[in-house]
């Protein structure tokens, strides 16, 4: 037995292992199962078929053991197998598995909503709701804000994701693969430039003041303050490509919304619990929003999501008006007891910002000798780095990036790709991911950089 670096044991050997070539054998057999049973429009980043993880490794059905850089994208933070959580589950299964909250209501669904009443920013009173996924929970946010506010239009922002419901693939910028084909979209729905330093026009140091100011022109110009329900913004962007905001631009718009009677969604799904190393990413500039979303990363891989907000807010909304046959299941809610236990009592987001402070130092000198590595960024064990043809140009390099994260993947690490223009590596670890897995994954990382063909 190993341990991981917050105390407790893991049953599985953390030792990145390569046997086969990746996907091995079985893998490649049970991919051909697949073809004839899952359409193709659900993709996989790395066919590899999982027969076991924990701690910073996912072991597949052919014998390999790989470095875990991705978390199930942010769900597992405290492992895939965590035993607080893995305890909390089995108990609960052996109770029962459902009874819908609303119909027979029971103390976990309760305990969760206090729970994430008391550590979500803010000390003004709140409410939660429980439903079953990240797009579910934003689609909510904006249902409780429309009716709350008794208007209509939502803004959002350049290179957002919200989900695939309707309502939040249109809420979600990119087209391919989230949109193409999908339409009509949702009505009443406006799109803003975000303040993404690397490709502001006039420079990082002018970005954050520059946006704020033009959102603000194009609301009051173009929509019409009065006439807007809810602004919906991820603190750091997750799908569009790990993109965090200029200093400034979350206040200034949190300050914008509060003038105008707006609502404040922080779309938390990726970066809350622990994730950037702030328990949610919005208290680094001290933003207190007025509706929280979250998922991913709050039940330790059940599904599970939130959001809470505001009492006067939240109370607003006549009875039945919201939840779901599943929202706040049992066996999810004794999840995310556990996740909140492991996070308090191991001091995840203080791991979370000594990762931050291995990775970024490190990636930072990988840059510095590959101008292809056009940006590094992130905070905590949120980090991504951004990879273009020419440092000049800035333009994209989306087949360098594919063919390092293949390099990675062939050596026995799991990275994830993301970004508008598919040009962005982004590294979201285990939480408890132990020390040497955390260097190794570097080490794959930088071989991955040798060497690399021309963009």
């Amino acid at each position: 037995m190993t341990s991981h670096p917050t105390g407790g044991p893991d049953r599985l050997p953390q030792e990145r292992r390569v046997v086969t070539e990746i996907p091995g054998p079985r893998s490649q057999a049970l991919q051909e199962r697949r073809a004839a049973a899952v359409p193709p429009g659900v993709g996989s980043v790395l066919p590899v078929y999982v027969t076991d993880a924990g701690g910073g490794v996912i072991v597949d059905v052919d014998g390999n053991s790989l470095i875990d850089f991705g978390s199930g994208i942010a769900v597992t933070g405290v492992g895939n197998a965590n035993p607080r959580v893995a305890a909390r589950v089995r108990a609960q299964a052996e109770r029962f598995t459902h009874t819908c909250f609303m119909v027979a209501p029971y103390e976990s669904y309760v305990a969760v909503c206090e729970n994430l009443n008391r550590i979500t920013p803010g000390d003004h009173a709140k409410r939660s709701i429980l439903v079953n996924s990240g797009a579910e929970a934003v689609e909510n946010a904006v249902k409780i804000a429309r009716y709350a506010t008794g208007r209509q239009a939502v803004v959002v922002f350049e290179h957002g994701y919200h989900g695939r419901t309707l309502l939040t693939m249109t809420l979600t910028a990119k087209n391919m693969p989230y949109k193409h084909g999908f339409g009509p979209y949702a009505p009443e729905v406006y799109r803003m430039p975000l303040a993404y330093p690397y490709r502001w026009p006039t420079g990082p140091d002018n970005c954050g003041p520059e946006a704020a100011a033009q959102v603000a022109g194009e609301i009051t110009s173009r929509i019409g303050a009065s006439n807007v329900a809810a602004v919906v913004i991820e603190p750091i962007q997750g799908e569009g490509g790990f993109i965090e905001p200029a200093p400034g631009f979350l206040p200034a718009i949190a300050e914008f919304c509060r003038a105008n009677g707006i609502l404040f969604v922080a779309d938390e799904v990726q970066t809350g619990f622990a994730r950037t190393g702030d328990l949610f990413a919005c208290e680094h500039e001290g933003v207190v929003p007025d509706l929280v979303t979250t998922a991913k990363g709050i039940a330790g891989g059940l599904p599970l999501a939130a959001v809470t907000g505001r009492a006067d807010i939240m109370d607003k909304v006549h009875g039945g008006g919201l939840g779901g046959t599943y929202g706040g299941n049992p066996l999810a809610c004794e999840a995310a007891l556990a996740v909140l236990e492991e996070i308090e009592n191991e001091k995840l987001t203080e791991r979370a910002r000594r990762i931050g402070e291995t990775m970024l130092p490190r990636l930072r000198a990988l840059a510095a000798r590959h101008d292809v590595i056009g940006d590094v960024r992130g905070r905590g064990a949120m980090i991504a780095i951004e990879i273009v043809r020419d440092p000049a140009t800035k333009e994209p390099a989306p087949e360098l990036t594919a063919e390092i994260a293949r390099r990675c993947h062939a050596a026995g690490l799991l990275v994830l790709t993301t970004g508008t223009y598919g040009n962005v590596l982004r590294f979201l670890p285990p939480l408890v991911i132990p020390e040497h897995l955390l260097h190794e994954g570097l080490d794959i990382l930088e071989t991955a950089f040798t060497d690399h063909p021309t963009p």
